[in-house]
């Protein structure tokens, strides 16, 4: 009959541990994080001149419910791509050594990414400025990807903490108290 104390896989979890190639840090330093970086920054940059020209224009000859959607619309999508630009700008400032992975892990420093969609109905968005809509299903791409990277990270932190170690005595501490109901 074979004991299962734990030991063994204890043993095995510190050698997944052991063997397991962290992606994150490499890729902060590639030429694909670079791209997402240029690109969410562009978003944002292209957004806010739209939204301080063009878009200040088109919504103007929008009727009144269209108008509220669009203002709604338009606050939404800054708010979205500021999370986004924070969590670039926060995970380069990691890669560049201004600040240690435990530093942006801090309450101080973390950024939350909200999950959003857009604000109305799709009868509504429908109604919205072509050009606005665009930039709203890019920014919830843009955070999608974001958010799988930012879950990436948080998962490689959970794999890449080193695992407790028990002590042999409490361990037998332990195994005596169940068995004998104590």
């Amino acid at each position: 009959m074979a004991r299962s104390d734990g030991t063994a896989q204890n043993a095995a979890f510190d050698q997944a541990q052991a063997n397991t190639i962290l992606f994150f840090p490499k890729l902060a330093a590639s030429e694909a994080f670079n791209a997402l970086f240029r690109e969410g920054m562009g978003l944002v940059e292209e957004t806010a001149a739209y939204l301080d020209g063009p878009g200040r224009q088109e919504s103007r000859r929008l009727p009144r419910a269209a108008a509220l959607a669009y203002a709604t619309e338009s606050m939404r999508l800054t708010t979205r791509l500021m999370q986004v630009a924070s969590w670039l700008l926060l995970q380069r400032a990691v890669n560049e050594g201004e600040l240690t992975p435990a530093q942006a892990r801090s309450e101080k420093h973390r950024v939350r990414l909200a999950e959003q969609d857009v604000a109305c109905s799709p009868e509504v968005f429908g109604q919205l400025p072509e050009t606005l809509r665009a930039f709203s299903l890019k920014s919830l791409r843009l955070q999608e990807r974001v958010a799988h990277l930012d879950r990436a990270v948080a998962e490689a932190e959970v794999i890449a903490a080193p695992s407790p170690r028990r002590d042999a005595v409490a361990e037998q501490v332990e195994r005596l108290r169940a068995a004998f109901g104590g």
